[in-house]
């Protein structure tokens, strides 16, 4: 897959965010990210270079990412009403980096 689709794909989902956060159901805005925009490009790659058992296993490991997601949208919730948006979003971020960091180790040490 060529970087240009890559950086088209990236560049629509940025557009769409854009436009649907100026709507009445700005909410949806936050749909937007969960696309699988990158996904796509990572199963594909992957898909077309390594074995379909490789596949599998980033499948796993991609629905295990959705932990340190989850963290990110909880902590963000439960600071953007304590800080200012720049500081509740840089510590949503921080605690995203801790918990993927822990699944990292987690599944380095267990998966094998």
């Amino acid at each position: 897959m060529s970087l240009a689709i890559k950086v088209a794909l990236g560049a629509v989902a940025v557009l769409l965010i854009a436009l649907l956060s100026k709507t009445r159901n700005y909410a949806i805005a936050g749909l937007v990210p969960l696309f699988p925009t990158f996904a796509l490009i990572a199963h594909f790659i992957i898909g077309t270079e390594r074995s379909v058992a490789d596949l599998k296993t980033t499948i796993i490991f991609g629905a295990w990412s959705m932990v340190p997601y989850s963290i990110y949208l909880l902590s963000l919730y439960l600071f953007a009403d304590r800080m200012r948006l720049g500081m509740a979003l840089g510590s949503a971020v921080a605690c995203w980096a801790v918990s993927a960091w822990v699944l990292i180790i987690l599944w380095t040490r267990y998966s094998s």
